[in-house]
């Protein structure tokens, strides 16, 4: 009998010259039955693999799918994200909405490559973390896991953190769609226009697929009344045909879909992340003929053809397990960690007759740091993006380093009298104020809970210990080990977007006793402050910042690094001014209509618009040329940029486009570019600007319904100093 064709031999044979689809199909030839069915789903019993992330954490190492050790195939081997690795003790970035603020992609695709090698050092081929769901109503609980409100900010984002990722290993992009609603994603039924869909809810995901991204991931809601990941209008139509997309879709975990023949038959082709409904149902579809087996080797092809791209492709040396949390990596945290932080407000004190900020370590000997998070290792949810780093820099450590001669006072205790009475004896207050995991973030058992029906996924618990890992699922019965583990991922939905009324009588107090005060806000989504932000001289959203978040405030507050961050979203100043949100909907419009469109529409100025923030110097727009449309549905734009301050700083290019249009917003984000100046520089900058945020759905194509636009060039939408031309498209 000849020796089987193994994964290394096809690795040979493309080195050698061989076409991958051919490669491919060979090695689809040598997996038997059995095989090809172990490649669609998880390689682990259903009852074991979900015991073990209950009895222990989730993901510590890779979760395998379709691993086939006689063949010598090492399958999906999966890691989350996206705020960093969640295997193992790996660096934690800031959250991804926080380096959407920075703006800056090249930053972004050197943190994909810091992912890419702390993944595949640690035995992992895949990173499902590139999350770029548009956040419709900003108390979606897991908005932290995406880049901003705006499609181009996603598709920009998101491709660069897969192209840094992809050096190494494969990436992939979810959740594949409209899953922005967390309490309720289990259930709801998003209804949505066809052309809303393909214009508003999917350009970012066509970018990342263009841009040649292995993999998607399914979202667990319906959508137009037929769930995501079984639901051939999304997955084959739209992924297939109109993207030519040509890698392979998995679910999402355990909840993805409801019926196992119609997923595969309908383009997904990986249940994950265990043995569980296709285990049960295949084979006998198979035996009695409902299924065919070609629709089987479609799948496996798919999952194979990639895994062959990449094992050929990326880097072949092994990564040393060193590059795990190194010096490097928490350098490149720490650096994204200052570039995020966003300005919202920096008033002159009359005492000085300056602004509060940049600080004076000079004029600074005693500073208190407040807040019930002035000293918490606070990076996020604890769901299934939790990193689980070796250590985190605190708001509080990261100010006893930067003032090495000040005695830097922490009050925790959450008392207001306490905070007040030492704010009168300090130099200095900064005041931590937000969220936490309790608050926002993903939103797993508890939601199980409530929908019981979702246990019909499950395979029959046969055993006493398969027994038992239902029942503690079901809320049946406690166990002491496990009841910590149920607490995992029970943030959800933001039920106010306002602070806890203790942060406001907080921050009132200890400004009113010190008005050298500032206030670090720690959250992933927009924060209405109307009950106290004018009381306040110098407000910083601080986001959850990672490993070296501390570190990177203390950089900003002391202007080693300019506050450069911009808003990724719009603030408003009321609840009434965002979409329609009901956390425990069963059905659900999504239309066009939301965030800084929505207020555009509605009449109403935002408290900061989408793209706002201070810098700690000036910056002005003149001289702008806008060239014809080129290729890729592309306009360059000319302008020059001056630094008119004493200080060097960082500037963000935003470039809009403006077309009247009924039922069309009257500003669209076309591009954006960060930009570097000394005090008083001048710098022509020429970049690209999209256009496709221009144009409309009609008759199952995207045309220009309009021949002229404007294109304005500004440091905010809506920015009263921006600089405007017409151009011809």
């Amino acid at each position: 009998m000849a020796p089987a064709y193994t994964f290394r031999h096809a690795i040979q044979a493309l080195k050698n010259g061989e076409p991958l689809s051919r490669t491919t199909q060979r090695l689809v030839s040598e997996l038997s039955k059995t095989e090809r069915l172990q490649l669609l789903d998880g390689d682990v019993p259903f009852y074991q693999g979900l015991r073990e992330i209950l009895c222990d954490r989730y993901n510590r190492v890779p979760f395998v799918m379709g691993a086939i050790p006689r063949l010598e195939i090492p399958g999906i081997r999966f890691t989350d994200g996206p705020r960093g690795v969640v295997m193992g003790a790996s660096t934690v970035f800031p959250v991804s909405m926080a380096r959407g603020a920075t703006w800056d992609i090249s930053l972004e695709r050197r943190i994909g490559e810091a992912i890419g090698l702390e993944a595949k050092a640690q035995g992992a081929n895949y990173f499902a973390g590139v999350c770029v769901n548009l956040p419709r109503h900003p108390a979606w609980g897991r908005i932290q896991e995406t880049y901003g409100e705006d499609p181009i900010l996603l598709g920009e984002f998101g491709l660069a953190l897969t192209q840094g990722v992809q050096k190494h290993i494969m990436a992939c992009v979810k959740h594949f769609a409209l899953n922005s609603m967390e309490n309720a994603r289990f259930r709801v039924d998003v209804k949505v226009e066809e052309n809303v869909l393909h214009e508003v809810y999917l350009p970012h995901f066509r970018r990342i697929i263009e841009g040649g991204v292995a993999s998607v991931m399914s979202s667990y809601n319906a959508i137009n009344g037929e769930w995501a990941g079984q639901n051939q209008f999304l997955l084959t139509d739209i992924l297939r045909h109109e993207y030519a997309f040509d890698g392979f879709v998995i679910s999402d975990f355990i909840f993805g879909f409801r019926d196992a023949l119609m997923s595969l038959k309908n383009g997904l082709d990986i249940e994950a992340p265990f043995t569980q409904q296709r285990g049960m149902y295949l084979l006998e579809a198979l035996t009695s003929g409902e299924l065919d087996w070609s629709t089987v080797d479609i799948a496996c092809s798919r999952v194979l053809r990639k895994q062959l791209e990449y094992a050929s492709n990326s880097v072949a040396s092994q990564i040393e397990s060193s590059v795990v949390f190194c010096e490097e990596h928490l350098a490149l945290a720490r650096e994204v960690a200052g570039r995020s932080m966003v300005l919202l407000k920096n008033e002159r004190l009359e005492i000085d007759n300056k602004p509060l900020l940049p600080l004076d370590t000079r004029k600074i000997s005693k500073i208190a740091v407040v807040g019930r998070l002035a000293n918490v290792a606070n990076t996020g949810d604890r769901g299934s993006s939790q990193v689980f780093a070796p250590h985190v820099v605190t708001p509080v450590e990261g100010l006893r380093v930067a003032f090495p001669q000040a005695d830097v006072i922490l009050e925790e205790t959450d008392s207001v009298e306490q905070a007040r009475e030492l704010a009168e004896k300090v130099d200095l207050v900064v005041c931590v104020v937000g969220y936490d995991a309790a608050d926002e973030g993903e939103y797993v058992v508890p939601s199980l809970q409530s929908d019981i029906c979702l246990l019909d996924l499950f395979p029959p618990a046969e055993t006493d210990e398969e027994k038992d890992t239902l029942a503690i699922i079901k809320g049946d019965r406690n166990n002491d080990k496990l009841d910590s583990a149920l607490e995992v991922g029970a943030g959800g939905d933001r039920r106010s977007l306002r602070l806890r009324p203790r942060d406001t009588e907080l921050i009132v107090a200890v400004t009113a006793a010190n008005p050298h005060t500032v206030v670090s806000i720690i959250a992933a989504g927009a924060v209405i402050m109307e009950e106290w932000i004018d009381q306040i001289p110098a407000v910083l959203m601080s986001w959850y910042a990672g490993a070296e978040g501390g570190h990177g405030l203390a950089d900003v507050l002391l202007g080693r690094v300019d506050a450069s961050g911009r808003l990724p979203f719009s603030i408003p100043k009321d609840e009434s001014h965002l979409p329609f949100f009901d956390i425990d909907a069963t059905e659900i419009k999504y239309d066009r209509w939301y965030g800084q469109n929505l207020l555009d529409k509605i009449g109403q100025e935002a408290r900061f618009p989408l793209g706002f923030g201070l810098s700690y110097t000036t910056f002005s727009f003149a001289d702008l040329r806008i060239g014809a449309l080129g290729r890729g549905d592309t306009i360059q734009i000319h302008v020059n940029v001056a630094n008119e301050g004493s200080r060097a700083g960082r500037h963000v290019i935003q470039v809009y486009g403006l077309m009247k249009m009924p039922d069309f917003p009257s500003r669209v984000l076309l591009g954006f570019l960060p930009v570097d100046l000394d005090a008083g520089q001048v710098k022509g900058v020429t970049m690209d600007a999209s256009v496709r945020p221009l144009q409309r759905w009609v008759a199952g194509e995207f045309v220009l319904p309009t021949k002229e636009v404007t294109i304005e060039v500004a440091a905010y939408a809506g920015d009263l100093n921006a600089v405007r031309g017409i151009t011809l498209v």
